[in-house]
This record gives C-alpha cells, sequence and structure tokens, in this order.
C-alpha cells in the first residue's frame, strides 16, 4: 500500500516551500497520532534501557509529543525536518514536555541526515526508534533505510506510519471538495506549485522488504475524525494539492466556495472522515545484524 501525498516521481516539489510557509497552520490544523498507533510505538521501546529516538521528516513534533505525552520514557530526541518553521513549531510544542528527555532538533533532508555523533564499532550507540510518520512519502526510502540499517541499535525500529488525505477520502462531502479543487486547479492531483502527484513505483512494503530491517509487520487502525468546514479549509492550507499558493489571487474566492460547500453538506456543523491509519513497524530479522 502506499500513501497519497508524495511527490512526482524524479522531480522534487521542494517540501521545504511549501511546509515553511503552511507550519503555523499545520500544528493547528493537522490531525494527530491515534492513542492505538502511539501505544505501538511505546511498545517497541518497552525494556530499551535509554530509548533514543530518531523522528525523520518530524514536521510540527507530532510523534515525539505523542510518545512523551503518553509518558515514554525517552532519554534524547533527534528530530529531522527540511523546514526551519516546522523545527520552530516541533520546539515550542516539545519542550514544555521534555521533562529530562534531550532534543536535538536537525535542518536536514530526511535521506541527507548523518548522525551528528556516532561510535563505530558500539552496535547499541544509535537511535532505538526511528519513525516516519506522513512523511516517508517526501523521502528517497531506499536511501532513508539505508542510513536507518547502518545507524540504529541492536534490536531497534524503524516505523514507517500514514493514513490517506481528504483527496482519497471517499464521501460526498469529500467528492464534493475534490471536485471543485479540480475545477480551479485542473483534473491532476497538485503535488506542490511545480509538479503533479504519481504514484510511487514502489511499496512501503517493497523498499522494506530491500532492507536490512525487513522483519515487518502491519498494524491498521480505524479512526473517525469529526471536521468543521473552517478546520477543513485549516487543514487544505498545509496540504500539497490544495494549498493557498496554488490558488494565488483565486484562493480566497476557492475558499469562499469551498466554505459554502461544506455547510452544505455538515450534518449539525460536522464533517465526518472515517479513516484508517496504518503503521508498519519493521526490524532486523533475528540473529542479523
Amino acid at each position: 500500500m502506499t500513501y497519497p501525498d508524495g511527490p512526482l516521481p524524479g522531480l522534487s516539489p521542494e517540501p521545504e516551500t511549501m511546509f515553511e510557509v503552511a507550519a503555523l497552520t499545520y500544528a493547528r490544523h493537522r490531525p494527530g497520532l491515534p492513542d492505538a498507533a502511539v501505544r505501538l510505538l511505546a511498545d517497541t521501546l518497552r525494556g530499551r534501557p535509554s530509548p533514543v529516538l530518531l523522528d525523520l521528516g518530524t514536521g510540527t513534533g507530532q510523534v515525539p509529543f505523542a510518545l512523551l505525552s503518553a509518558g515514554a520514557d525517552l532519554t534524547h530526541i533527534e528530530a529531522v525536518d527540511v523546514s526551519p518553521q516546522m523545527l520552530h513549531q516541533a520546539r515550542q510544542a516539545l519542550t514544555p514536555v521534555l521533562g529530562h528527555c534531550t532534543l536535538t532538533l536537525v535542518h536536514a533532508a530526511a535521506d541527507a541526515y548523518e548522525p551528528l555523533a556516532t561510535l563505530p564499532g558500539e552496535p547499541d550507540s544509535g537511535p532505538d526508534l526511528i519513525t516516519c510518520c506522513r512523511s516517508y512519502h517526501w523521502m528517497n526510502g531506499p536511501a532513508v533505510l539505508e542510513m536507518a540499517g547502518r545507524i540504529s541499535a541492536r534490536g531497534a525500529a524503524v516505523a514507517i506510519m500514514g493514513d490517506g488525505s481528504l483527496w482519497t477520502h471517499d464521501a460526498a462531502w469529500t467528492r464534493a471538495l475534490r471536485e471543485l479543487i479540480q475545477l480551479y486547479l485542473g483534473p491532476e492531483r497538485r503535488a506542490g506549485a511545480r509538479s503533479s502527484y504519481a504514484e510511487p513505483r514502489r511499496s512501503y512494503e517493497e523498499d522494506l522488504a530491500a532492507s536490512a530491517l525487513n522483519d515487518v509487520t502491519e498494524h491498521l487502525f480505524p479512526v473517525a475524525r469529526s471536521w468543521t468546514p473552517q478546520e477543513v479549509l485549516g487543514y487544505l492550507r498545509t496540504t500539497s494539492f490544495a494549498g493557498a499558493e496554488l490558488f494565488a489571487e483565486r484562493h480566497q474566492a476557492f475558499e469562499d466556495e469551498a466554505l459554502a460547500l461544506l455547510h452544505a453538506h455538515a450534518v449539525d456543523g460536522s464533517l465526518v472522515e472515517e479513516s484508517t491509519f496504518r503503521g508498519l513497524p519493521a526490524r532486523r530479522p533475528e540473529g542479523a545484524r
């Protein structure tokens, strides 16, 4: 299975530019992780003496925030993102909940990331959990997994996670909204200002199977979300397919039409999205290094 916000293969939609503009709105309007997915991540850390988290494509820090808020006893977090504005939002969110945990923010692309300090020959010196939540589709996946296999501690896990978007969700109100977006931006799904979305060449499972971390399990978590029309508009501003910059001077007109459309479909002021959040935790096979 693949997820819907990926770039056009071979081209860069420059997510650092898109998400710099959207950072504050992203922090306010992007849905968090389901509780069951947070428990899954916390379980991968159970029994680790001084667990270290490496969160790639951290955005506003949703993964480390969720783990810390759930009581995970992390000792260090390395949060990586291409956008300084996203990292600023992550620091704002994480600082109040860090406790004894230390935090390093790294401004870098995930597939270009290298640890700031390594201990060659010490297999337990790397991160215990490496996460890519709603972000793997922006990365050079095989390069990220090669790095993860190289730097992670013995017995560590990598977890690729994500769900669909309001573009892919199939309901009367999302179909009508998608048609309105297409009326303004054309029939192809946009992936930023300079490209259109195309399906990835390989699934996440195929990438993991080709990596050292190829002992994979799949976990599916049903999620029901209720949106207000205004919340949907806030969410759309954070996306690669309906961000404000794509509409230019027509953005206000689009939002006016979208708001009227959403109010017409809302029941008691609410729009329901029934989705599935998917987690793929993976480790090295037993006995492998």
